[in-house]
C-alpha cells in the first residue's frame, strides 16, 4: 500500500497505519484520500482482521479538519460511501467487519475526535493526548458524528459541556467521562495497543463479527441521523457568522502549528 499521507505496517492480521501530514495532520484531501483507500484495500483483503491508527507527529493525531478544503475532503469521502460527507464515511469504519483501535498521541479535535469516536476503542498517551470538540465556538455543530458517539459515551450533560465549551480535555479526564478506553504512560502505550490488536486478531472471525455487529445494533446511531449532522455542520459552516468566526480565528493563528498547541484559549478570545 502505498500513500501520501499514511505510512502502513503489515503484521499479518494487523495493519498499522500512521498519519503523517505534515504541517499537522489536519483532515483534508490527501489523508482523507488515503484513508479512503486504505479502508477499502482492508476490507478486501480476508487476511486483514485489525486496523490500529496512530501519528507520527507527537504532537498532533487529527487536530481537525482543513477549513480551506471543506468540498474537496468531502468529495474525497464520497468515494467510499457514495456521498460528500465525512460522517458517513467515519460511520462506514465503524460498522466495517474490521476491528478499528486509535492509538493516539498529541491533539484530537473536531473531526479529529470524530474519526477516533468511530474506531471501536481509543486509547491515549497520558502525557500528550487531548481532546476537544469545538465546532460551537465557530457557529457549527460537529459534522462528522461526534454527536452520536459523545451523547452515547458520555451521557448528555458530560456531552453538551464538551460540545459547548469548546475546551480542551487532557486524557486523564477524557478517561473519566468515556471518551476513551483507557489513558496509559506514553512509554506502555504503543505495546499495550499492539498485544491487544494481535490478541482480537486471533481469534476466530465470527464471533467477533457477531459481537460488533449486535453492539452496533444498540450504540451505533442510523446512517440518517449521521446524515443530519454533516448537513447540518455544511450548513452551519457556511452561515455569515460562522464565516467570520472563522476569519477571526485565522487571524489569531488558527490552523498554524504553534498556535494550536493551546487551541481553547484561542477560542476563548473570539467571543461571539
Amino acid at each position: 500500500m502505498a500513500f501520501e499521507a499514511l505510512t502502513v505496517r503489515d503484521e499479518g492480521a494487523v495493519l498499522f497505519a500512521e498519519i503523517m501530514a505534515p504541517p499537522m495532520n489536519l483532515l483534508g484531501p490527501p489523508l482523507v484520500r488515503d484513508l479512503v483507500s486504505f479502508i477499502q484495500q482492508a476490507e478486501a483483503d480476508d487476511k486483514v482482521q485489525v486496523l490500529v491508527f496512530a501519528s507520527a507527529d507527537p504532537d498532533y493525531f487529527i487536530p481537525h479538519v482543513d477549513v480551506t478544503k471543506i468540498k474537496e475532503y468531502r468529495d474525497e469521502a464520497a468515494k467510499l460511501v457514495g456521498e460528500p460527507s465525512l460522517g458517513l464515511m467515519f460511520r462506514h469504519l465503524s460498522a466495517s467487519r474490521l476491528v478499528s483501535i486509535a492509538q493516539i498521541e498529541g491533539r484530537v479535535r473536531a473531526a479529529g475526535s470524530e474519526f477516533v469516536l468511530a474506531c471501536d476503542m481509543r486509547f491515549a498517551a497520558l502525557e500528550s493526548a487531548v481532546f476537544g470538540q469545538f465546532e460551537a465556538s465557530v457557529g457549527a455543530p460537529p459534522g462528522g458524528g461526534g454527536m452520536q458517539h459523545l451523547a452515547r459515551l458520555l451521557g448528555r450533560g458530560r456531552a453538551l459541556e464538551v460540545m459547548l465549551s469548546a475546551e480542551d480535555y487532557d486524557a486523564a479526564l477524557a478517561e473519566r467521562y468515556g471518551w476513551i478506553n483507557r489513558a496509559l504512560p506514553a512509554a506502555e502505550l504503543r505495546e499495550f495497543v499492539k498485544t491487544l490488536a494481535h490478541r482480537i486478531a486471533a481469534f476466530p472471525p465470527a464471533g467477533r463479527a457477531a459481537v460488533k455487529d449486535r453492539v452496533n445494533a444498540i450504540t451505533l446511531a442510523p446512517v440518517d441521523e449521521f446524515r443530519r449532522d454533516s448537513d447540518l455542520f455544511g450548513e452551519g459552516m457556511r452561515t455569515p457568522e460562522a464565516q467570520r468566526q472563522v476569519q477571526a480565528a485565522a487571524k489569531a493563528g488558527f490552523q498554524t502549528r504553534d498556535a494550536e498547541l493551546d487551541l481553547a484559549r484561542l477560542l476563548g478570545r473570539l467571543g461571539g
